[in-house]
């Protein structure tokens, strides 16, 4: 049986927007457990005392609901069963597969006894007629893979923590994945693949009639295997014009907007902190899964440790969400993450697998904190198990940190 992850950070945000007039949208990668999500804050409402009939729940994705895809169908049904005089919870789940979805989502907003919930698998539900729809007038909650304190809790019969990481830093983070690796690895893999290509035939090649979907996938591989790299369009086409294929920079731009919008890949752009200025050029790429990276590339899980463990640490402060992620530039040397916070705060991270008994590495990675002339906290993340400071530099285990400990 498969243990139940209540994931609190998020029902935490949805609890604090409960009955508040905004629009409340869920968004991220398909099977990162948005369905899930909103299934468990059902259960919140309804041990709250709210009634079955307040509740109207679709998920279009399943057979039948079909029919709801027609966005009048959809609204004629919820309106014959809203409860008068009382607040109706409306749950709309892979939205964007009703057209003009954003009809329903106007009608039902301007009513004041509905607080409507939407999801969707694409950063599009955001882009276009329903952006400007709801400017100002929604939230949104961006649902990754598990965390690393939600995948120990996957296995209550290890102990050891730095196994169990060990683990996440080599395989899938998806919930259901995960799952299925307890059974046997393939069919994890299998539904790792199927996972890759639903978010490509039907969140990418369908919507933007991609034809050279050889090229695509070079450049899905390409940038897959990059991570934490400084990339840009240009950088990348010239690789592959060094291996005589000509792919044109302005489609591959296209291509990495695209990957972004699907939430495959997520841009970190850099900042120049002695000239505090954004840099407009070589973003670096992580991905929203690293067992998804070993289908694609049919690498060996074990192999890139370092990059491995940036794109954890990535992952974590997004979910975090303390601040706006930018990869730090200071002169000659980079951070690999500040996070600027809204009051001006911020707070800087480097990644290293292990520094212990290797000065050079030590200092290699101490070098851009030394050269940053203000007093905000300075964090250099590792495996090593003791934790040390370096004139106030705190060098914490990167377990621990994941873990809040």
């Amino acid at each position: 049986m498969n243990a139940k992850i209540i994931r609190q950070q998020y029902l935490d945000q949805l609890a604090l927007s409960k009955d508040q007039n905004v629009i409340k949208v869920v968004t991220g990668v398909r099977r990162s457990g948005k369905s899930t999500l909103l299934g468990l804050f059902q259960d919140t409402l309804r041990e709250q005392g709210i009634a079955d009939s307040q509740i109207q729940s679709f998920n279009f994705e399943e057979e039948k609901n079909v029919e709801l895809r027609d966005w009048r169908k959809l609204h004629h049904r919820i309106e014959q069963k809203l409860v008068p005089d009382k607040m109706n919870y409306i749950f709309l789940d892979e939205v964007q597969k009703v057209a003009q979805f954003e009809e329903v989502a106007d009608s039902l907003f301007v009513k004041p006894n509905v607080d409507l919930y939407i999801t969707g698998s694409n950063a599009f539900l955001l882009s276009g007629e329903l952006s400007t729809l709801l400017t100002g007038r929604y939230i949104s909650i961006h649902v990754l893979p598990f965390s690393f304190s939600e995948f120990v809790q996957v296995f209550p019969e290890e102990h050891n923590n730095d196994r169990l990481f060990e683990k996440y830093l080599t395989s899938s983070s998806f919930p259901e994945a995960i799952n299925l690796a307890k059974i046997d690895d393939k069919l994890a893999n299998n539904y790792l693949r199927n996972i890759y290509d639903t978010v490509v035939n039907k969140d990418i090649a369908e919507r933007y009639q991609i034809r050279g979907r050889i090229d695509f996938d070079r450049v899905v591989k390409f940038v897959f295997d990059s991570i934490g790299s400084p990339l840009s369009a240009r950088n990348i086409s010239n690789f592959f014009k060094l291996n005589n294929d000509n792919i044109f920079h302005g489609t591959i731009k296209n291509y990495l907007d695209y990957l972004t919008k699907s939430y495959l890949v997520y841009p970190v752009s850099r900042y120049d902190i002695k000239g505090r200025r954004l840099l407009t050029t070589n973003d670096k790429y992580y991905v929203v899964d690293l067992g998804l990276r070993n289908i694609l590339l049919g690498s060996t899980p074990g192999s890139d440790v370092g990059h491995r463990l940036e794109n954890v640490v990535f992952l974590e402060l997004l979910r975090r969400n303390e601040g706006e992620i930018f990869i730090g530039k200071n002169e000659d040397c980079e951070v690999d993450f500040m996070v600027q916070m809204v009051g001006g705060e911020r707070i800087y991270y480097q990644v290293s697998y292990q520094v212990n008994d290797q000065p050079k590495t030590l200092a290699r990675e101490l070098a851009p904190f030394y050269k940053i002339r203000d007093n905000y906290p300075k964090f250099l993340l590792t495996m090593d198990l003791v934790p040390e400071q370096f004139d106030g530099i705190k060098k914490v285990n990167v377990v621990d940190w994941l873990l809040n400990q």
